[in-house]
């Protein structure tokens, strides 16, 4: 029995393995069992949300906000719609960093003397100018 042992080849690498092939998509998803139905969410009213009185609440604007909005009382959300489209029409909005506005001589007395604001420390600034 020692004469048939068999003859290696001599120092051959072993072949490297082979990722196995993917299965399609279709067989994995027929496997997975439905998820179980979760219980409904409890609905809130039909209504809709009524807004938060507070925003609606008309404001007198002061001189210096006055003279960019109108002088007539109005609430915030009519407020910053205004001071908006006067930035917009004005082209004051920094063409590089867009968060910034860039104030003419009116919103500079709005701004508390500041040259650039940003939008975010616009809203704090006017609120200052509402009574």
């Amino acid at each position: 029995m020692a004469a048939k042992k068999a003859k290696k080849s001599p120092a051959k690498k072993p072949a490297a393995k082979k990722p196995a092939a993917k299965k399609p998509a279709a067989k994995k998803a027929a496997a997975k069992k439905p998820a179980a139905k979760k219980p409904a969410a409890k609905k809130k009213s039909a209504a809709k949300r009524k807004p938060n009185a507070a925003f609606m609440k008309p404001l007198t604007p002061s001189a210096a906000l006055a003279a960019v909005i109108g002088s007539s009382p109005q609430p915030r959300t009519e407020v910053t719609s205004k001071l908006w489209a006067y930035i917009k029409k004005n082209g004051l909005q920094d063409k590089v960093n867009r968060r910034n506005i860039n104030a003419d001589e009116k919103l500079r007395d709005v701004f508390g003397g500041k040259k650039t604001v940003s939008m975010f420390e616009m809203t704090k600034l006017v609120s200052k100018h509402l009574k």
